[in-house]
């Protein structure tokens, strides 16, 4: 999952490097991306009718959530047969539901284990598209070496929306194969967890590596620009520590806040069309800002000037990191409430159409 911080530290240590980053990543913006930037910067929703709320809402698909979480729901630290066995199911249902695959694989020397391959998992519809939003998680599960740990918000059940997002929109999602403006993008980061003591050197492998290799990658779009793969992200946004019945987000950056609120907004909406299982005192997505510093798989995107919506749990729940993260603190009302959600607001974003016929 993630680590967190006190605003105190982030103050102290964070904010000088991450504001050189941010210089130097504006430079090259400006040289470069102005136009795509611009692009980005000025997209709007396109907002869905009530009934088509309805019908969106109406593609939840619980039977295939508890079919992935039967799959994935097991110890998968990295370098263990369990690990790969859910590397190969995650890529195998996303084939099945059409997507391009790219595997960014690379190695890394790890405290305990030594020398380990990691296997970021990247699905595409597109891959040619000039900008992409993006959604991710971490597929992997921490190493404890006394105790059995499966991580269920941490983060199975991330995996199991994401898939259950592919399967549940396909025949909408069908629509983004020819579009080359504006696409959509899976990605499953691999070694998240620390192995021994997190830290700078033992933390965020897969996103580490892949922020560095899409800084490099160059792409010449349609436009003529020339512009990087991290420039090509409209947003990534992060999902970690979901499904547990008191599941809450707050927004983090006022970058990404206007996109918060419209899911605060949806969240409205669906539950005064009785489209929610949730009580109506309830809240997912609450009207808050934070200032929380956390380390989480955002952080080497963040340090690139990639806009981020980091949805994670705020609190953490009480059973993180503890033998107590299985299956029966997951909450399907919730998990299904939130997809619902998300599945609504994806349509939005990437102004695909709706056919309730």
């Amino acid at each position: 999952m993630a680590f967190f911080k006190s605003v105190h530290l982030q103050k102290n240590i964070m904010i000088p490097v991450f504001v050189r980053s941010v210089i130097i990543a504006a430079v090259f913006v400006h040289g470069y991306a102005s136009q795509l930037k611009k692009l980005q910067k000025n997209h709007k929703l396109q907002q869905l009718s009530n009934t088509e709320i309805q019908y969106i809402a109406g593609l939840s698909n619980s039977k295939y959530t508890n079919e992935v979480l039967n799959n994935i729901l097991i110890p998968r630290v990295v370098g263990t047969p369990n690990h790969e066995k859910v590397l190969q199911y995650i890529k195998k249902e996303l084939q099945n539901l059409g997507w391009n695959i790219e595997i960014d694989e690379f190695e890394n020397n790890t405290p305990i284990f030594g020398r380990l391959k990691f296997r970021n998992i990247i699905a595409t519809l597109n891959p040619n598209a000039d900008r992409y939003l993006v959604l991710a998680c971490h597929y992997d599960s921490k190493y404890f070496e006394r105790e059995v740990f499966v991580g269920a918000t941490d983060s199975a059940v991330p995996c199991a929306m994401m898939l259950g997002l592919a399967k549940e929109l396909k025949n909408e999602l069908s629509q983004l194969k020819n579009n080359n403006d504006l696409n959509l993008k899976l990605i499953f980061f691999d070694g998240e967890e620390a192995f021994d003591q997190w830290g700078p050197n033992d933390s965020i492998y897969g996103a580490k590596h892949l922020a560095e290799v899409y800084k490099k990658n160059i792409n010449q779009l349609r436009s003529g620009e020339n512009v990087s793969d991290l420039q090509k992200m409209d947003m990534l946004v992060l999902l970690d520590l979901i499904g547990h019945k008191g599941t809450k987000f707050v927004s983090y950056f006022t970058q990404t806040e206007k996109w918060f609120i419209r899911l605060a907004e949806l969240e409205d909406n669906l539950s005064s069309l009785n489209l929610l299982k949730k009580s109506r005192n309830q809240r997912y997505f609450v009207r808050r800002a934070s200032h929380a510093y956390i380390e989480d798989d955002h952080i080497p995107f963040l340090q690139r000037d990639v806009p981020i919506l980091h949805l994670i749990s705020s609190p953490f729940p009480n059973e993180w990191h503890t033998p107590q993260d299985d299956r029966s603190i997951i909450d399907m009302n919730t998990l299904q409430d939130i997809n619902n959600i998300l599945r609504v607001f994806l349509m939005e974003y990437l102004h695909m159409l709706v056919n309730t016929k």
